[in-house]
């Protein structure tokens, strides 16, 4: 059997990502960056000492060589990334309104990750990986980003990868219907969920409906689908990991100052496709993925707080300690 290239395959929408430490309006200051769901875990899974590829399409522009350029500094492979010479690299613009409360805005309408396609995967998907990870996010984009991932994800499948969704819900880019209809036929070919507790219900058969039995039997759908894992993202709460006729495995939140929540989601999703590829137990593995949400909120910055594997262990040490 040939080694898979990488440990991680993942793909999706990488943009320039501007940042201000006070309302627009008002002439907030602003930090130019890049951020996107899946760059955010690429650059989380290669800290931790994985081997990752992105391959999400960009325009030809500055921002797209930042975008290349910071993933490769972060030791993602990019060999495979394509780009698009007729539509730009998208911006998003985060702002920090009030008190530690943020609003977003996108500018992604005919982006060049937009304009994905399947075959825009295909080097990628041959050349092989143990971890497919998509997200609902990707899926949203268009019709073609959305044939992108159920693509990539029948040919993990097929070729005997994980596939890991998390489902990253935004109610910017379409409705709960919407994500429900394109989210639910992906479920035959993915063996980890990963979800908040209010994303479960749209990838139920009757989306947006809770029954009597609630959460339970929401994730007892899932694994009639075939999934093997249930991750359930809880915030401030911890996370749930749910097995096949084994009591839910818990882990608290990690008490840290909150910084910034923004990409807490996604360093959790980092974290836990680390613990996978290490083949750690499920307690541990979960306690990885609160670990390294735990470093996201407590520094600015999507990605930029990120640990690197021999910093797990620093949320161990007394607060306000110094390292020398």
């Amino acid at each position: 059997m040939s080694i898979p290239a990488v440990d991680v395959l993942t793909f999706g929408e990488a943009m320039l990502s501007l940042q201000t430490d006070g309302p627009l309006g008002a002439g907030g200051t602003a930090r130019t960056t890049v951020a996107g769901a899946e760059f955010n875990v690429a650059v989380g899974v290669a800290r931790l000492g994985h081997r990752v590829s992105w391959t999400g399409r960009t325009g030809r522009d500055e921002p797209a060589r930042v975008i290349l350029r910071t993933l490769r500094g972060e030791g993602v492979e990019t060999s495979h990334a394509t780009t698009d010479p007729e539509a730009p690299t998208g911006a998003m613009l985060r702002e920090r309104r009030v008190a530690d409360l943020a609003r977003v805005h996108y500018w992604r309408s005919g982006s060049a990750a937009s304009r994905q396609r399947p075959e825009d995967l295909a080097p990628a998907l041959e050349a092989g990986a143990r971890i497919l990870h998509v997200t609902g996010i990707t899926c949203a984009l268009g019709d073609g980003p959305l044939a992108a991932v159920r693509a990539a994800a029948a040919y993990a499948a097929e070729h005997g990868w994980t596939v890991s969704l998390d489902v990253n819900h935004r109610t910017r880019l379409w409705s709960q219907e919407a994500a429900a209809a394109a989210l639910r036929p992906l479920l035959p070919y993915v063996d980890v969920v990963i979800a908040s507790d209010d994303e479960l219900p749209l990838l139920s058969t009757e989306p947006g409906t809770v029954s009597a039995g609630g959460e339970a039997d929401l994730i007892a759908e899932l694994f009639a689908a075939g999934i093997g894992e249930v991750v359930v993202k809880r915030g401030a709460d911890g996370a749930d990991l749910h097995l096949p006729g084994a009591a839910p495995v818990r882990a608290a939140a990690r008490p840290v100052p909150v910084t910034d929540t923004v990409g807490a989601g996604d360093a959790f999703c980092a974290g836990y496709l680390s613990g996978l590829i290490d083949a750690l137990d499920p307690e541990a593995r979960l306690r990885r993925a609160t670990t390294t949400a735990a470093f996201a909120v407590a520094s600015d910055g999507d990605w930029e707080g990120l640990p690197h594997r021999d910093e797990l262990a620093l949320l161990d040490v007394t607060p306000g300690s110094a390292i020398r």
